[in-house]
């Protein structure tokens, strides 16, 4: 049986990721120190025999006894909210641990994936965004610390796959939703929803012609999945290219939910990017992977979570 270790396990994306891969017959080891992450996320999890859990902050020392074959980085902030509240814990983890990580593969000789974002592309001159574009980002700016750790990811993993010969690949994330966000994300999926459903008016940054893309949550996890088992070593692009306007998006929430609210506009946050849409003509060509779920299919799901949530 392979062995697989989870940083970020009790997170929304890695809650996921230890589903997939108990699903497909791993043995899951699950870490988190739960500064973002939640235990309700993996708690299904901890009676099935396959599963471990350990409580551990992954920017220190990382050790587990036994076989590893694979490890998959994604422990971090991902929410702008989460890395302006805990700037130099974002940094460390993206620094420190994946640093730690990284030797710890090549200790166990395991392959490892890292979780990188397309945050690396800053606020894009090039639209839409390919792997090789290489960003405009503020380094100094608020939005730099997890910008700048995900680029040092990059770097330094990239240094351990050419000089140590280590098995390493790499997700740049596009935004993703569904099942498991946090309420209080502060990003614009579950902002509008928890707004909508506690009655409120739905808060549009700027005028709201900035775009997204918006993948669900189970076809990013496919795609990771594949990239994993693939032999492709370069950063890939894994999200959903249907581009929308916040405002739009906006709409579209108050529509499904079925809420007379309105929408209000309040100044862009600094470094806000305006444009946000991946090419995945690599994810399509190397993986055979495209996004499955539309998102009318993908945010019916996601509002029913958030229903239930709010309603316990």
């Amino acid at each position: 049986m392979k062995r697989v270790l989870i940083t970020g396990a009790a997170g929304f994306l890695g809650s996921h990721l230890c589903d997939k891969f108990i699903d497909n017959g791993y043995q899951v080891v699950g870490m988190d120190n739960l500064i973002t992450g939640n235990l309700e996320n993996i708690e299904h999890l901890f009676p099935n025999k396959n599963f471990e859990f350990y409580h551990h902050d992954v920017s220190k020392f990382v050790h587990v006894s036994g076989q590893i074959d694979y490890i998959l980085h994604f422990a971090s902030p991902a929410s702008p909210i989460d890395y302006l509240k805990i700037p130099i814990q974002t940094l460390k983890v993206g620094s420190l641990g994946t640093h730690n990580l990284l030797g710890f593969a090549k200790a166990k000789n395991a392959r490892i994936l890292v979780a990188s974002t397309s945050e690396i592309y800053g606020d894009p001159d090039v639209h839409p965004q390919k792997e090789e574009y290489w960003g405009n980002v503020n380094s100094v700016g608020p939005r730099g610390v997890y910008d700048e750790a995900k680029r040092f990811q990059e770097a330094i993993t990239m240094a351990y796959h050419t000089y140590h010969g280590l098995e390493t690949r790499m997700v740049r994330i596009f935004n993703t939703y569904g099942p498991r966000m946090r309420l209080d994300d502060g990003r614009a999926l579950p902002a509008f929803m928890s707004q909508a459903l506690e009655g409120k008016d739905l808060t549009v940054f700027g005028d709201g012609s900035q775009t997204r893309s918006f993948c669900y949550v189970d076809d990013l996890i496919e795609g990771i999945y594949r990239l994993l088992l693939s032999d492709y070593a370069l950063p890939v692009n894994i999200g959903n290219p249907s581009e929308i306007t916040i405002k739009d998006f906006a709409e579209e929430i108050i529509k499904l939910t079925g809420t007379e609210n309105k929408v209000i506009y309040k100044p862009l946050p600094k470094d806000d990017p305006k444009q946000r849409c991946p090419d995945i003509t690599k994810a399509k060509e190397i993986l055979g992977w495209e996004p499955k779920v539309d998102r009318a299919e993908g945010l019916k799901r996601t509002y029913e979570f958030f229903k239930q949530k709010l309603n316990k």
